[in-house]
């Protein structure tokens, strides 16, 4: 059994949430968000909680148990607050800045980077090496700073390039004459 789809979503005060057949509809001070849950899963709102539940005992099912869950908690969260992602740039002359929305990057090729922040997430530079990406949506947020971290991975040698806040590149040795 799933440790995690075992329990139900607590809903705070000032959310709520709504379902009508497979579509969870979670509503805050901060917006409102949805989701549409596969048939293998069965969600209901009881008082001030969400729970979901499995239909049949298929690996499918269960696998889609805990998921559900994980996904609707989320949404109450986000409704609520703003997840973060921060990115470190490191290299020499490697820098970002936000110009409207557009975020620039500068990284080492032959030109600048112009990435596009899409709607409804925040990008925002406190120092030039510094990234921090923020919005409602955890799945957009973490694909956000994936596609900006993809522009220039950290490398083993010398460590440049974008990583995660606190991330630890294991550092490789290079040659020896």
């Amino acid at each position: 059994m799933s440790r995690i789809g075992k329990r139900p979503v607590e809903l705070p005060s000032g959310v709520s949430a709504s379902v009508s057949g497979q579509t969870v509809e979670v509503k805050g001070p901060k917006g409102a968000q949805t989701f549409t849950a596969t048939d293998d899963v069965t969600i209901a709102v009881e008082e001030n909680a969400v729970s979901v539940t499995p239909r049949g005992n298929s690996k499918r099912a269960r696998q889609q148990w805990g998921m559900s869950r994980t996904i609707v908690a989320n949404m109450v969260h986000g409704v609520q607050n703003t997840f973060k992602k921060e990115l470190e740039i490191q290299g020499v002359g490697y820098r970002a800045q936000v110009q409207g929305q557009v975020l620039k990057l500068n990284l080492g090729y032959s030109h600048d980077v112009d990435f596009a922040i899409p709607e409804g997430i925040t990008v925002t530079t406190p120092k030039p090496t510094e990234v921090i990406v923020e919005g409602h949506n955890a799945q957009q947020v973490g694909q956000v700073a994936a596609n900006i971290r993809d522009w220039r991975r950290p490398e083993p040698y010398k460590g440049k390039g974008i990583r995660y806040k606190g991330e630890y590149i294991f550092a490789k040795e290079g040659k020896k004459k």
